[in-house]
This record gives C-alpha cells, structure tokens and sequence, in this order.
C-alpha cells in the first residue's frame, strides 16, 4: 500500500516547485548542526508553524532512519499504530519505510501494532516529510502513531523504542511530532499570562530531560499540548540511549501570524543530543 498525501494544498503547497521553494524558505543556513537523539518539532499548516519546523530540521545532521511519533487527532485504528507498507508519498516524491525496524518494534512492543487505518488521514507525520525530502537523501521512517493512555504507557513505548535501536546498526533519530497548547478566547494578557506561561512549563520540563515534569505540568494544569504522548515516549527513549541535553531552537505561536486572539496555538522546536 501506497500511503497517498492528504494535507497537500492545504497545510502546505502541492505543487512540488512550490512546496521544495516554500520548505527552502524556511530553512535556515546558518544553524550549527547538531547530532541529534531526538526532536520535538510542531505540524500546523506552514504559513503558522514552518519557520519552527524549517529552523529545527535546520539544526540537525542527517539520520538513516527518522522514527515518527505523532498523536492521533482522528481517532481512526488502533491505539498505537505502526504503518509498515513500504511507501509514503508528498509531491516531492515517495519516501520508504524502514519495514525491517518497523515490525522489530511492532514484535517486541506490548503495545504497539501493525496498523495503516489511523495514518491514513492523520496529517502530524505527513507535513514533516518535505523538511526531511529537501534536506536528506536515502532516509527511511517509521510512523507510529499514539492515541490517548495513562502516562506509564508512553514511558514503556520509549523504553521499547530506545532498546530496539540498542539493537540496531543504524544512526536513528526520533522526532516527536506536536505544537503545544491550543486556547480561544485570549486576549494580549492571558496569551502572555496563560497560553505562553502553560507552554513555557511543558518547555522548561522537555529541556531538562524530565518528563515525568512534564507528565505532572500536562496532566495538572491540561495543558492542552496535542503531542503529549509523543513527547513524553521521544524523551524516554533518548534518555535510555545517553541524552544529555535539549535545546530550545525555537518558539512561535499561530497570533505571530493571524493576530487572531479567537484560537491561537503554541509551536516549539526543540533539540536533544
């Protein structure tokens, strides 16, 4: 099976000449690459969240094999989903799977199955790929998609993860795909006050590698951080394999652009080695 795209002409453009232009647009050049465990890299459509992306894909070294974890906001399949079949396409071309790695961790994982149905409209994987397209060559994935758990459950996904690369002879990097918290009804001083200082907590947590801190500031205060789960399971996992520490690369927020306090989302771009 062929994993079509559905996001392209909305969240980013279709037309390849003009995606590979818009995704160039947002790199920047002069980051420092960094050899990276893991990242935390956010999904809107690119007008809002591309500058974030582009600079953190920016900051990073080419990995053989990208493991993907993205939430699920569809609801579709299983809880925890792996998509095996040997292809994803964008506009820019088709990028394979890593179908080997892929079923090491579906066999080993008390979780996590063989599954297409919930990635087949879920769009938080799919805008990663062109960043990836324009900046590597002869990369793989793996998708895995996350649905709604008690914490525990992410924290023993990371170590599955974490332990199937100790296995490996690959360099391997796993991006948790997430914006971070999603608020109506603001205006200037709770944008400040409520929505930045929520985000600014789930941040500080991520950079100190802590994520049992940032369990405790999601769950007790719902921040409302969309890819909580993969978050939590990136940070597990890259510290099960000697992460040392995290960078903020970069921070935005969807009003930069819309100046639109009605629904404004948080975007962090986020680095670990």
């Amino acid at each position: 099976m062929i994993r079509k795209p559905v996001r392209a002409g909305s969240f980013y453009p279709a037309q390849p000449d003009h995606l590979r232009g818009e995704v160039n647009g947002y790199l920047k050049k002069e980051m420092i690459k960094r050899d990276a465990l893991g990242l935390i890299v956010p999904h809107a459509g690119y007008m809002y969240s591309g500058g974030v992306a582009g600079a953190v894909y920016s900051s990073i070294l080419p990995s053989e094999t990208f493991i993907i974890l993205c939430p699920n906001h569809t609801g579709q399949g299983k809880p925890f989903s792996i998509m095996n079949s040997r292809i994803w396409q964008t506009p820019l071309g088709d990028v394979p799977i890593d179908f080997e790695l892929a079923n090491k961790l579906s066999f080993a994982s008390k979780y996590i199955q063989i599954d297409h149905v919930a990635h087949l409209y879920e769009h938080s994987i799919e805008v990663q790929l062109p960043f990836l397209q324009v900046l590597f060559e002869n990369f793989q994935i793996i998708p895995l998609c996350m649905g709604h758990s008690h914490p525990s459950v992410y924290k023993e996904i990371g170590v599955e993860i974490a332990n199937c690369i100790k296995l490996s002879q690959k360099k391997i990097t796993i991006i948790a795909s997430s914006d971070m918290s999603h608020e109506g009804q603001l205006d200037e001083n709770s944008l400040e006050k409520y929505l930045k200082y929520h985000d600014q907590l789930a941040i500080d947590a991520i950079l100190e590698l802590n994520e049992e801190e940032l369990i405790r500031q999601v769950e007790g205060l719902n921040i409302t951080m969309c890819g909580y789960a993969p978050a939590v399971a990136m940070l597990t996992a890259t510290k099960q394999l000697g992460a040392k520490s995290a960078e903020l690369i970069k921070y935005a927020t969807s009003w930069d652009v819309t100046h639109d306090y009605n629904y404004v989302v948080g975007y962090a771009g986020i680095v670990v080695t």
